[in-house]
């Protein structure tokens, strides 16, 4: 079964929902539970997309931009760091056995990387929904970690909210 659940988040709103199914599992399973948060300019809301429209391209950055990027940078960082000592917290208040770390880089191979290195039987992690264009321009990290990893990764979807009319008794009812 599973001894070691690797559990990727990133700041989205699916965050929550990924941990409370790796959590879930972890409970049913006695696993341990591996947080990780990578920064990467990828995660939305990252300081690098942020700091684009601060650059002066004919001579580079200056040093106040340079200055309000590493506070940003820094920000960011902690506001990760935060995220995980909560979700830490809460995997180790109900008896799980919860770490984390946070790594800088390519999200899809340093997720593999640490599963690999970390010895996981599963990895839980979201999907953003990219398709076609956009999947190829950005990649997928999904897609990325179901090719290269070590080990059996579990996908969760964000829940996509039904466009189906609710029916009622007026509407419910065929007029010949």
């Amino acid at each position: 079964m599973f001894n070691k659940i690797l559990v990727a988040l990133d700041r989205s709103d699916m965050g929550q929902e990924v941990f409370e199914q790796a959590l879930g599992l972890a409970k049913l399973t006695s696993a341990k539970l591996m947080l990780l948060h990578v920064l990467s300019p990828e995660e939305e809301g990252s300081p690098d997309s942020v700091m684009l429209s601060n650059v002066d391209y004919s001579a580079g950055w200056s040093e106040q931009s340079f200055r309000l990027y590493q506070q940003t940078w820094q920000e960011f960082k902690n506001q990760g760091l935060q995220m995980l000592q909560a979700f830490s917290a809460q995997g180790n208040t109900v008896g799980v056995d919860t770490e984390f770390t946070q790594n800088s880089g390519s999200p899809g191979r340093m997720i593999c990387e640490l599963a690999r290195g970390w010895d996981a039987d599963l990895i839980i992690m979201g999907r953003r929904g990219r398709s076609g264009l956009t999947e190829l321009l950005l990649g997928s990290v999904s897609n990325y970690v179901l090719h290269h990893a070590p080990c059996s990764a579990h996908i969760v979807h964000f829940p996509v909210k039904s466009k189906a009319t609710e029916i009622t008794p007026e509407t419910a009812s065929v007029s010949s």
